[in-house]
């Protein structure tokens, strides 16, 4: 008995992975872990019963958290873009401008998952509208099957790490920091682990250009009537947006100085992006708009219709993270300005009717309605588990490993890894995070770059085989049969799950080198954030001392509320100083200001 007693925690945690290898579902087995173990506990004397009258408060708080507010938020945006048909208009459009070089059309896969995953967030509507629309493409025009299951899959799950992810605001929540912190530490990992994708494609159409075929000249459908593809006044117009994009970031302090009548001189370099981005954005509409009204004949048929494509995705982009980033909004009221804009472009376009309002309104709640059931689970566990000093055997558990900060990190990293084989970044972000937060925090390591490195890692949950949801949701898409493809007329052979399975290798090991990079510069990370104001409390010390006045004279001579007859003024008078009243002749201000206060506060109760 003394065994179990004093080795409770361990005992717990192995609990509870029993109870999830039997199956059940994970917010059930953490509820009834910590309610079975909180019992047990109690009767054991482990910990006072009076722990579990703490839960009732605890779950309370997790209704009333205001942060949370944002998961059905960006649930439903991501959810209503998808069913309005914007990653549709997007993969086409990109597609028919990347087609003509070789691996164009997984190029405009990964561009159009980054897009979708900074506006919609959500890992299975990227994959399944992009599985649905591009794969048949794809393998119309005889792209290598491993590599468009692979590249459609790892492009859906950058809706993890590019905000506004859903993990991220766990990952907030769970780790007791800003979401908005969050979001801005992840801005540029995220599209840094884009940017990797696009250079194993660019490798393979080096070096395996048969993997990964150019867009025939009869795909093409945007030409001019003379034959030309009209990409001369689509550079064009992207130059002139890129001098005005670069010209922002470069003089957005000055923008601040003016804005805001001080001097500013540093600004956060995801502020500048976006920034930058949207007003890059906002010259090639005007320049696109005035084209189509004065019929002018500018631009060709590819760059207007880029552009117009573009806009809204980038305009949602700046509604929802430029007013985080610029401090307009905090992350709950820009996923409710998102949901609006959404909603509106989604009627805009004709394209959203009640049935699929339901069906994303529904959708949206199940999911939030998981989140929370997750986290009434967790909390339950998290109690129980504190109760027993949990916290404390895992700090001696990771602290006690070689290497520092780095050692702790490798090896929780190569858990995160094997544990994502079979729990997804939910479960994680509950189970995992809030016991390995506070000891990074005591290690000292910088709290947003720990959770945007684990959310990089949980991204591979995703893409693991045979367990990643990804995998699962390109192969409730991919056609498992022969067919006859509707503009070739050709037999279509069926996508196997092990060629999914093998296309999602390499982007899994790109992630694991994202991770590995990271750990080598949190400088990617934290460089993003804004600078912590540092407070000197021996300056504030004498800045109050000083107006207080020195201990020989009071207030001293420079009292604007001296009078003649005060003691500052006494010499200038010609008269002898009158005996100084309580408090103003101490010795000690402080005790003088106290001693005031009390007289002042007594002369009010009378």
């Amino acid at each position: 008995m003394d065994f179990i007693v004093t080795n409770y925690a361990p005992i717990m945690f192995a609990g509870l992975i029993v109870f999830l290898l039997l199956g059940f579902p994970v917010a059930f087995s953490l509820g009834a872990a910590g309610l079975m173990f909180g019992f047990i506990g109690i009767e054991l004397n482990v910990f006072p019963s009076s722990v579990m009258a703490w839960l009732p408060q605890r779950l309370i708080g997790i209704m009333a958290n205001d942060t949370l507010l944002a998961v059905p938020f960006f649930t439903l945006m991501g959810l209503i873009l998808e069913r309005s048909g914007m990653a549709e208009d997007l993969l086409d459009t990109v597609g028919q401008v990347f087609g003509p070089i070789r691996g164009g059309l997984a190029l405009a896969v990964i561009f159009v998952g980054a897009l979708l995953a900074a506006t919609t967030g959500v890992v299975a509507a990227s994959v399944i509208s992009m599985g649905l629309i591009s794969l048949p493409i794809m393998l119309r025009y005889g792209y290598d099957r491993r590599l468009a299951s692979g590249v459609i899959a790892a492009s859906g799950t950058l809706a993890q790490i590019i905000p506004p992810s859903l993990v991220l605001i766990l990952m907030a929540d769970q780790l007791g920091k800003s979401v908005g912190d969050m979001y801005k530490g992840a801005f540029i990992p995220g599209f840094m682990l884009m940017g990797l994708y696009v250079l194993w494609v660019a490798f393979l159409a080096i070096f395996k250009p048969k993997l990964v075929p150019a867009l025939p000249v009869e795909a093409r459908i945007y030409r001019e009537a003379n034959g030309n593809a009209g990409y001369t006044s689509l550079i064009v117009v992207m130059g002139l947006s890129t001098i005005v994009a670069i010209f922002l970031a470069n003089h957005m302090a000055d923008i601040h100085t003016w804005w805001e009548g001080r001097l500013v001189t540093d600004v956060a370099t995801d502020e500048k992006i976006v920034t930058a981005m949207c007003g890059g954005t906002f010259i090639a509409f005007v320049i696109a708009s005035i084209n189509r009204i004065f019929k002018l004949g500018l631009l060709s048929k590819l760059a207007e219709r880029v552009t117009f494509v573009l806009i809204p995705p980038l305009l949602l982009i700046f509604l929802v993270l430029g007013t985080i980033f610029l401090g307009i909004a905090t992350p709950t009221e820009g996923g409710a300005m998102g949901a609006m804009a959404a909603l509106i472009m989604g009627f805009a376009r004709k394209r959203l009717n009640m049935n699929l309002l339901k069906q994303a309104l529904g959708s949206t709640t199940k999911l939030a309605s998981f989140v929370m059931f997750i986290m009434i689970g967790a909390t339950t566990f998290s109690l129980v588990f504190q109760a027993a000093d949990g916290p404390k055997w895992v700090e001696h558990l990771l602290t006690s490993l070689p290497g520092g900060q780095t050692g702790f990190l490798i090896v929780v990293n190569i858990m995160i890894f094997f544990l994502a084989f079979f729990l997804d970044y939910f479960e994680l972000s509950f189970i995992v995070v809030p016991l390995l937060g506070p000891v990074a925090e005591k290690m000292g390591i910088d709290l947003i770059w720990f959770g945007v490195l684990l959310a990089v890692n949980m991204q591979t949950s995703f893409m693991h085989p045979p367990f990643g949801f990804a995998l699962f949701f390109l192969r409730s898409v991919a056609p498992d049969k022969q067919y006859v493809d509707r503009v070739t007329h050709k037999v279509i052979e069926p996508v196997t799950t092990m060629q999914i399975y093998k296309g999602a290798v390499p982007f899994v090991l790109i992630q694991l080198v994202m991770v590995g990079v990271l750990i080598a510069f949190p400088g990617i990370v934290t460089g993003a954030l804004d600078k912590p104001v540092v407070v000197d409390m021996q300056k504030i010390d004498e800045q109050m001392m000083n107006q207080l006045g020195d201990h020989d004279g009071g207030y001293g001579a420079d009292n604007p509320f001296a009078t003649p007859d005060s003691p500052a003024d006494a010499g200038a008078a010609g008269t002898t100083p009158a005996p100084a009243a309580e408090g103003y002749g101490s010795d000690d201000p402080a005790k003088a200001l106290q001693d005031s206060l009390g007289t002042a506060l007594a002369a009010e109760s009378k």
